[in-house]
């Protein structure tokens, strides 16, 4: 489904279409586990616990949510998640059932390498712990793989792993909690550590120990960077790159001595248009979006979603923005998948086999690969 208000009446590339995106082996960097969960997969748990006397104060979300994505902004963006989402994935079932449901959306929209990133919750009333938590994604994404590796059906033709968030709303002592759970899960599925949350709240270097840490221990890092201009002194960004993150998220209100360090370390970047715009978090279109900029550097770039489940617009459909809003054509197309298989966190083998197949078959179809 496209995103509202995002696609211009303006001719797509001649050769570029749905089907061609959707064909495009791609990959999905930055996408947050809770918030990609679809609407219809809320409605089956919301319609079971109403049926079971839990949630019962809640809308139905195939009218909230609707609702809520046409008027959200990045203010009023957390306290959807807070206040609707965390209270259908209460428990440990909700929970493995929204992570199968994501990695089956994903890979029926073409994604064939994808990094969950999702950050410990708990939940008193149902004894659901920030480990207990962890764990049920993880046993969903390594019966997901395993399955994989023996049988790669079509079903199954995605490769999954997970990304492990620091909010900034928490302490020194709850970050290092999430690092060591990452720790403990990184000969499966963990790959990396994110910082992300509240842009406007807490202060960066309360966890600089923290990712310190993580890179000593060689855990990738990816971190929300300049979201708003709140998150964008010249003081927080200078701490975060200290950390030496490998890929940096939106990156949006940047200083150009700040860009210019961006540039000279050639650092992966994973920009989200439709989310950008939605939420109001770029001014103008999605043909004013820096990614037009950030595409002339030699920097890495993912395209991503984010939040697919509020902002409505798969992947696939990020990739027939750009080449409506960027004048880019198939080949340019199948050059930005290799660019994100590029900074990928974990294995990324398959991906890249599966575009080699891709452009082979496009060049004979006549697409110009």
């Amino acid at each position: 489904m496209p995103a509202t208000g995002c696609r211009s009446a303006g001719a797509l590339p001649q050769t570029v279409d749905e089907a061609f995106v959707k064909a495009l082996p791609k990959a999905e960097l930055h996408a947050h586990l809770s918030g990609s969960v679809s609407m219809k997969t809320l409605h089956g748990m919301w319609s079971r616990k109403r049926a079971s006397g839990r949630c019962l104060k809640l809308l139905d979300p195939l009218q909230a949510m609707l609702s809520i994505a046409e008027s959200v902004d990045i203010i009023s963006f957390f306290p959807l998640f807070d206040q609707y989402i965390y209270q259908l994935l209460d428990d440990i079932e909700s929970v493995q059932e929204a992570t199968r449901s994501v990695i089956r959306d994903f890979a029926t929209d073409g994604v064939k390498y994808l990094e969950l990133r999702t950050t410990p919750r708990e939940h008193a009333q149902t004894g659901m712990t920030k480990a207990s938590y962890v764990h049920a994604v993880h046993e969903v994404i390594q019966t997901h793989n395993n399955s994989y590796d023996v049988v790669c059906e079509q079903s199954h033709d995605i490769k999954v792993y997970l990304i492990l968030s620091i909010d900034r709303k928490m302490t020194l002592e709850q970050a290092n909690e999430v690092l060591d759970l990452a720790m403990t899960l990184r000969t499966g599925c963990v790959v990396g550590i994110d910082l992300s949350g509240n842009p406007a709240r807490g202060d960066v270097e309360t966890f600089t120990p923290v990712f310190r840490r993580a890179k000593t221990e060689g855990l990738h890092i990816t971190v929300h960077f300049a979201e708003v201009l709140a998150s964008a002194t010249q003081r927080e960004l200078e701490v975060i790159l200290s950390w030496e993150p490998d890929r940096l998220g939106h990156v949006i209100c940047t200083s150009e001595d700040v860009e210019r360090t961006i540039k000279e370390r050639r650092t992966g970047l994973e920009l989200c248009l439709s989310c950008n715009v939605l939420a109001k978090m770029t001014e103008g279109s999605i043909a004013d979006h820096h990614f037009r900029k950030w595409r002339m550097t030699s920097c890495p770039i993912a395209l991503s979603t984010d939040d697919v489940g509020i902002f409505q617009s798969p992947l696939s459909n990020e990739y027939l923005l750009a080449a409506q809003h960027f004048e880019l054509g198939p080949q340019d197309l199948v050059a930005l998948s290799k660019s994100a298989a590029s900074i990928a966190f974990g294995d990324s083998q398959s991906l890249r086999a599966s575009l080699k197949t891709f452009e082979t078959y496009f060049q004979a179809q006549g697409y110009g690969c």
